[in-house]
């Protein structure tokens, strides 16, 4: 145990919530969450256990003792309705490992791992016990342009097969690409392909209109059928702008991206809101989204992020966002976009940043609530650098790549370290994976 001298360390040990994997080591986190609808858990990587588990406690006892009705994630509509028919009882997966096949797309581990296995298994369990009040998994993300057209297409030759002939000759566009999205956005960026976007904005406009006639005609369940076909439209519309967009800059596509999942957790709402009952949602997204993108250094280059959106959307009180943080450890990445998923040891925090800074508080795990005035939050206020791991680690170029300047108070409501972290541990993890990286000598690998 460190001895805690200075200022700020005094500080933010003696608010700092020990988790000692007790029943009650969320209770000041839910205190936090109060009355709010919306919560949103980061994740300071994308491959990190600990911040799945901790994320899936967290979430049991919101749908246990706060009623909440969704969970919502950074993951394809498609890929993670799968899940939510299987949850509910309905498709034909048998078990969740089955209801996690749909994600065949770099990177399958963020969703194809263990721990996302044994979450998914438990909200089966809990929706068969509780039948009349059954929790749903949504996915918020874009990148499914082509599963997603697939999805329209099959809805409509059920419900109106002479629109779903009309709609295979708006999506008839994309025909020469081989289902490569970034093969179609660049081609249509540069000129070397007409854009889809006008065919894929009136398909959305013909579903939208023909709403009514749809949910009417379509039997049992025809409201969440129509539901589930219509955000597969209007993802096509969006992700079509998305790709043609991320050849023109960061912050265009990275805005596109944050705004359409925004705009599908509002769609979620207004879909779950039933009988004068609001829907009560949990969001898991990476810190970088869920974290107020104002309080950070590439908010002020014009980014903004769900964490942003949320609240603007539905205010502070009704919107809670919770960042994680680690030191070392391990984690689960790869090397390069589309390369194998690698177990990588994590550099300890560097000089001056806040992973730094929360590990010399000297406690292994803990929660920090840091939305309402405090000496904790002072001491937190300072801008410092803040570490993000995506689906890409390369820690010889850290800094450059995986540090960004912010402060932690205005970005999140609470945080929760964990001191040294393990990797996630994928379905279909490879020799490769398990063998891990060579020992290192930091800095500088020998």
């Amino acid at each position: 145990m460190v001895t805690v001298t200075h200022p700020s360390l005094t500080a933010l040990a003696q608010e700092a919530r020990p988790l000692t994997g007790a029943a009650n080591d969320y209770d000041a986190l839910l205190d936090l969450v109060g009355n709010a609808r919306f919560v949103l858990l980061g994740e300071a990587s994308h491959g990190t256990q600990e911040f799945y588990q901790e994320r899936a406690r967290i979430t049991a006892r919101l749908i246990q003792e706060k009623g909440f009705t969704a969970v919502a994630v950074e993951a394809d509509w498609p890929d993670a309705y799968r899940i939510n028919r299987y949850v509910r009882g309905e498709g034909q997966d048998t078990d969740a490992v089955a209801a996690l096949s749909g994600f065949e797309r770099f990177p399958a581990w963020m969703w194809r791992n263990t721990s996302v296995e044994a979450f998914v298994g438990w909200l089966r369990e809990h929706n068969d016990t509780h039948p009349a009040a059954k929790v749903g998994f949504y996915g918020l993300d874009l990148y499914s342009l082509f599963t997603s057209m697939g999805e329209v297409l099959h809805y409509l030759d059920k419900v109106d097969p002479n629109a779903a002939q009309e709609a295979r000759k708006r999506y008839n566009c994309f025909e020469h690409f081989n289902e490569d999205s970034q093969h179609y956005g660049y081609a249509a960026a540069i000129g070397l392909s007409e854009s889809c976007e006008q065919g894929v904005i009136e398909q959305l406009r013909h579903m939208q209109e023909r709403a009514f006639d749809y949910m009417r005609s379509d039997g049992i369940n025809a409201e969440d059928a129509f539901f589930y076909a219509q955000q597969n439209a209007r993802l096509v519309k969006n992700a079509e702008q998305y790709y043609r967009t991320m050849f023109h800059g960061r912050v265009s596509s990275w805005n596109l991206r944050d705004s359409h999942m925004a705009e599908t957790l509002d769609a979620l709402n207004r879909h779950l809101s039933r009988d004068g009952q609001p829907a009560k949602i949990v969001v898991w997204e990476h810190n970088s989204h869920i974290g107020d993108a104002r309080a950070t250094e590439v908010g002020k280059l014009g980014e903004w992020n769900v964490g942003e959106l949320t609240r603007k959307a539905y205010g502070e009180e009704d919107t809670r966002l919770i960042g994680f943080s680690t030191y070392d450890g391990w984690v689960t990445a790869a090397s390069e976009w589309d390369g194998p998923a690698e177990r990588k040891r994590v550099r300890p925090g560097l000089p001056g940043s806040y992973e730094q800074l929360l590990h010399e508080v000297g406690v292994p795990r803990f929660f920090l609530p840091i939305r309402n005035d405090s000496a904790a939050r002072d001491a937190l206020m300072e801008r410092r650098l803040e570490r993000a791991i995506g689906v890409i680690y390369v820690p010889h170029t850290e800094r450059q790549s995986h540090y960004f300047y912010c402060q932690m108070p205005r970005q999140f409501d609470g945080v929760i370290y964990i001191d040294r972290t393990t990797a996630v541990q994928p379905l279909d993890a490879t020799s490769g994976w398990h063998t891990g990286e060579p020992p290192e000598t930091y800095p500088e690998g020998i």
